[in-house]
């Protein structure tokens, strides 16, 4: 099976995972989930996998081959996987969960390499460009800083007392995280590598995004130009583009999707971002003009989450 150079996939309560062509809109590939709704979804840097965190399990499927079967799963977990994602080099997975916990796995080998233990239930946890800093976002409101090397928790925040914090985000260059919350509100930290290699946050921006919750937050990548965005999908069916540069001053909203957005990817260059809804659809938006290109349509349920890569080929 010839692999296409975009990787496009979508999720849904329908318990489906479908793979797309990202021009035409055509549905390419449909999996089964059947054992619970899947709430991310992630695809290794070298385009090889698919991770899907369901409940309470965690599954990679093999992006090249037609099986229906995953080719790996994870299953320390005890409640609702919230989070997954790779290193750069694709070694190894991260994972939170609503049992309270952020897991390393070794990706060879089913069991669970480390634990950290977040004390309520993990929304969300992203990498640090630095590699060794894992950033999680839980339903009390606290954010934590997870050092692997130290194998500790190096920093600690609550932005908004008992206001769960929904998603995180990182800048490519570690010097901007931005965490959303249930209030709709964004706090932007400058990230300052103290003495040692610990992280310290350093308030720079607070932005009422959205009247409604911010059910995902998302910097633009390394090759986004002219300007860094800051995309918020919302309860209010709406995504919003907020210029970094411009001390995040609203750019544009997106506006077309019927219900909940839930979830959003930017394309390599920044020039595209793709959103998932409650509506059915996943849609492909023009950066620069901010109108919907493609739809994808299939999923009979609320589409939660969305993956892409469209990146370089990886020589394995």
């Amino acid at each position: 099976m010839s692999q296409p150079s975009v990787i496009l996939a979508t999720a849904s309560y329908d318990h489906t995972i479908r793979f797309w062509e990202a021009q035409t809109g055509r549905c390419y590939r449909n999996i089964q989930y059947p054992d619970s709704q899947v709430n991310r979804l992630e695809i290794t840097p070298d385009k090889r996998y698919l991770a899907a965190a369901g409940n309470p399990h965690i599954r990679l499927f093999d992006i090249n081959s037609s099986s229906p079967q995953p080719v790996m799963s994870y299953d320390s977990h005890t409640n609702n996987v919230m989070a997954v994602g790779f290193p750069s080099d694709g070694n190894w997975m991260y994972s939170g969960s609503e049992d309270g916990t952020v897991k390393i796995w070794d990706l060879r080998a089913p069991g669970c390499q480390r634990e950290y233990e977040s004390r309520a239930a993990v929304n969300t946890v992203v990498l640090h460009p630095n590699q060794t800093e894992l950033i999680s976002g839980d339903q009390n409101g606290n954010i934590r800083v997870w050092d692997l090397t130290a194998n500790s928790c190096s920093c600690e925040l609550v932005p908004e007392v008992d206001t769960a914090v929904r998603s995180l985000t990182v800048m490519f260059d570690g010097t901007l995280v931005v965490a959303a919350n249930n209030n709709g509100t964004c706090f932007v930290w400058r990230l300052m590598s103290g003495t040692q290699t610990m992280t310290n946050f350093e308030p720079l921006h607070r932005l009422q995004a959205h009247k409604g919750y911010i059910l995902n937050c998302l910097l633009s990548p390394e090759y986004c130009e002219p300007h860094r965005y800051l995309a918020t999908t919302s309860s209010d069916h709406t995504v919003k583009i907020w210029n970094v540069d411009n001390r995040f001053t609203l750019e544009k909203t997106l506006s077309g999707h019927e219900r909940w957005v839930w979830d959003c990817v930017f394309s390599v260059d920044g020039a595209y971002l793709i959103t998932a809804s409650s509506d059915g659809t996943a849609k492909l938006w023009s950066m620069s003009s901010g109108e919907v290109i493609q739809t994808y349509q299939g999923h009979s349920k609320a589409v939660v989450c969305c993956a892409l890569n469209d990146g370089a080929e990886v020589s394995s």
